[in-house]
């Protein structure tokens, strides 16, 4: 990898909105992680979907477990080319603390409950106004004070916004593309679920075995050599070792792809980054095209199963019941929460208290709902 496209431990990208002292020991990035992981709204990942709900099922990822593994491949990665492992780190263990409460679903209802009222819900602005905002751990300011590199890669991660959208996030250089460090992290997000997911849904029984050689041939492709290797194993021991294969492969590629992206750019400094017509870090044509069909594959068999959409129709009702009861009725809502309408409308102080719940505690909301 060629020097200076790591983000350097000085710069803008380490300037805080309330400037601090330099620590003695830690650098930069290595605070924003601490922040991030003492955060509460990070404690609150333990008890929030990713796949199966708890009703289904405790012994499956949570949000939490999902946000650790992608932060082990993230550090991996990023020290692979050279790059700065601590922004890596934070910004994977930040990535899903916007998530509302069961997941993706719970993302969507209550995205359709404000889109009633000309409002959208986008768990990456979420989860800049819970680092700026909504935590408080400090008598000096508000949220977390993280660096403006951990910041700008919450935002832009995953997508990029536009000025003309969004001239709140100005300050956030959205005319260039972001580090490699927070271009890697929705990659490696991508490679974390798929094979988890994989792992989970074969663990729970809904995912077969002979399906999933035969409707992933990233898997296939490593299971019949390890099974030709141990013969004798258990057949989920066997899965286990072509699944590791799965995900060294999918990690591998997007290291090599990314380093020939780059040296294939002339980028050498950061600025070179930021300034790249299209995103460097990316996987290889031909493993863009396995992982795709992977994701095609658990959408159809997995995500859409009717083992888990029963769960999944009910928090779709819970979130929307919710919201729409405290939007008309907002004195039910906890006085800390009902004084912010005078400065926020109603729906938008209502998202905000919903998003931050994890499963077990918008559900007992429900159920006291439901009694009354």
């Amino acid at each position: 990898m060629p020097a200076g496209c790591a983000v350097p431990d000085d710069g803008v990208l380490v300037e805080r909105e309330h400037p601090e002292a330099a620590h003695p020991y830690r650098l930069p990035f290595e605070r924003d992680r601490a922040r991030i992981i003492h955060a509460r709204a990070f404690r609150r990942l333990a008890g929030k979907t990713q796949v199966f709900t708890h009703r289904y099922s405790d012994h499956f990822r949570s949000r939490l477990t999902h946000t650790m593994e992608v932060a082990q491949i993230a550090r991996t990665a990023a020290a692979a080319l050279g790059l700065n492992e601590g922004l890596a780190e934070s910004l994977a263990l930040v990535h899903d603390i916007g998530h509302p409460p069961f997941g993706h679903v719970g993302e969507r209802a209550l995205d359709d409950a404000l889109r009633e009222h000309g409002l959208r819900f986008d768990h990456n602005l979420h989860a800049l106004r819970i680092v700026e905002h909504f935590e408080s751990r400090y008598a000096e300011f508000r949220g977390l004070n993280l660096t403006m590199g951990t910041r700008e890669g919450i935002i832009k991660h995953s997508r990029d916004y536009s000025v003309a959208e969004h001239p709140e996030l100005a300050e956030y250089f959205l005319d260039q593309r972001p580090p490699l460090e927070a271009q890697l992290i929705d990659l490696v997000d991508e490679i974390a679920y798929i094979t988890a997911d994989l792992d989970d849904g074969f663990e729970a029984e809904i995912l077969s075995l002979e399906e999933t050689r035969g409707g992933v041939r990233l898997l296939e492709d490593f299971y019949t050599p390890m099974r030709a290797k141990y013969p004798d194993a258990a057949e989920k021991l066997v899965f286990n070792e072509a699944l590791k294969r799965v995900l060294n492969a999918l990690v591998d590629d997007l290291i090599a792809e990314t380093r020939r992206r780059v040296e294939q750019a002339g980028a050498t400094t950061l600025d070179d980054i930021r300034r790249a017509p299209e995103r460097l870090a990316g996987f290889s044509r031909e493993m863009e095209e396995l992982r795709l069909e992977a994701k095609r594959y658990l959408y159809a068999r997995l995500y859409n199963a009717p083992e888990i959409t029963g769960d999944h129709e009910e928090a779709a009702q819970v979130i929307a019941t919710l919201f729409r009861t405290w939007v008309e009725k907002p004195a039910l809502l906890p006085p800390s929460h009902a004084a912010q309408i005078e400065r926020e409308s109603a729906p938008r102080v209502v998202a905000d208290y919903i998003a931050g719940m994890t499963d077990q505690y918008i559900l007992s909301h429900y159920q006291a709902l439901r009694i009354v």
